[in-house]
């Protein structure tokens, strides 16, 4: 057990800049105070402060070889700058291509030269307790090679990307075997398309308005919408945006009326989101009762508070010996954990498993939302697909 939470990333992009950012924004925070994006200033013993990176991965000419205080700035990342971030003596290592490097994002970012690093011994030599995965969306190859890596180390894992990992059954039973937690899949923001939409689905549900059409159309200007552009990368990204709102359904709703995913590419636009949402339904009557709305967001701030916390949760994982699919943070901090409840659960589940309480929530065994079980299961066949 360690007073540290040491931390690799990989993709130095610019959810990763926020990231980084705010842990220097916040360093001095005062343990009582409430940050904006966090559930505690000390979460579970852990202080933003007590959060070091140790290793940073990328393919970028533009960022391998820098240190990260200056890679986060570099390159291709255009989110909002809100801290000054000083030498962190972390040299971004050359990390492994495979489909990372997708047809648009080739046109703007030139690989850089030479071998891919030894990952795991890099993650060995460190120290790295946790490894946040914030390669670019559609990379499902890359994932499931970095998992590899993560494994062998072997390190915990917060999943940022949707590429189901977490809640998968072969890669739960691949960490339980290895001891370590894994907190994914697809992360979902502060306040985000999402989370709003989840919200606002739940809340027609319960007032009993019965839904009949919806969408969710999001566009921004950073290189994930430029790389979404090539529609074959979306699929898993469609899927963990369609299945999180669809899961506060009480009935069935078809494809034909329900359209959740990114929509276009506005250079101008930068690191900042703009999510358009549309509910139909009908009420007392069969009247029509109907809400439109408008989020606007800068993306990857929105994101970094979660990872911050998800990071922390899964090192109180390692120090407890907990292994697998953390099931109640990955509720709370994720788009496609193993099981979807109400955010309002999810919430609780996870400030239970801060503070060590076991939960009887899910079926009275203490283990399904908060822990994970420590048997070795049999192993099933890898995916080869988005699921």
């Amino acid at each position: 057990m360690s007073d540290k939470v040491r931390v690799a990333i990989i993709g130095v992009g610019n959810c990763a800049s926020s990231f980084v950012q705010g842990l220097e924004y916040y360093r001095h925070a005062d343990p009582d105070d409430v940050v904006p994006g966090l559930m505690h200033t000390n979460l579970g013993g852990y202080h933003i402060s007590d959060i070091e990176i140790s290793a940073a991965f990328d393919i970028d000419s533009q960022k391998v070889g820098k240190d990260l205080s200056e890679a986060i700035f570099s390159g291709q990342n255009n989110t909002v700058k809100f801290a000054d971030v000083p030498v962190k003596g972390v040299t971004v290592a050359r990390g492994m291509t495979h489909d990372g490097l997708g047809k648009y994002l080739s046109q703007v970012i030139t690989k850089a030269p030479g071998a891919t690093a030894d990952i795991v011994q890099m993650l060995k030599d460190t120290g790295t307790d946790v490894v946040v995965n914030y390669l670019p969306v559609g990379s499902e190859e890359a994932t499931r090679w970095y998992t590899e890596q993560i494994l062998d180390a072997p390190c915990a894992m917060v999943n940022c990307m949707p590429v189901f990992i977490a809640r998968e059954d072969y890669w739960q039973n691949r960490f339980r075997k290895a001891g370590v937690p894994i907190i994914g899949d697809d992360i979902k923001s502060q306040v985000g398309a999402t989370i709003v939409h989840r919200i606002l689905t739940r809340l027609f549900r319960e007032r009993g308005v019965q839904i009949e059409n919806m969408y969710q159309l999001n566009f921004g200007g950073n290189t994930d919408f430029l790389n979404m552009l090539e529609r074959e990368r979306l699929i898993s990204k469609k899927i963990s945006k369609t299945n999180s709102v669809r899961s506060q359904l009480d009935h069935p709703l078809g494809d034909e009326h329900i359209h959740i995913g990114p929509s276009d590419y506005v250079p101008w636009l930068q690191d900042r989101k703009w999510a358009y949402i549309r509910v139909e339904g009908k009420s007392f009557g069969d009247v029509p009762l109907n809400v439109e709305l408008k989020l606007e967001v800068h993306d990857s701030p929105n994101s970094a508070g979660i990872v911050i916390d998800a990071v922390r949760c899964c090192k109180l994982g390692l120090d407890r010996g907990l292994s697998g699919t953390l099931e109640g943070p990955s509720a709370y901090f994720m788009k496609s954990p193993p099981r979807q409840v109400s955010d309002t659960l999810a919430h609780d589940l996870t400030e239970e498993f801060i503070a060590g309480v076991p939960s009887t929530a899910a079926g009275g065994n203490g283990r399904a939302l908060t822990g994970t079980a420590r048997t070795r299961e049999t192993e099933a066949a890898p995916p080869t697909s988005a699921n």
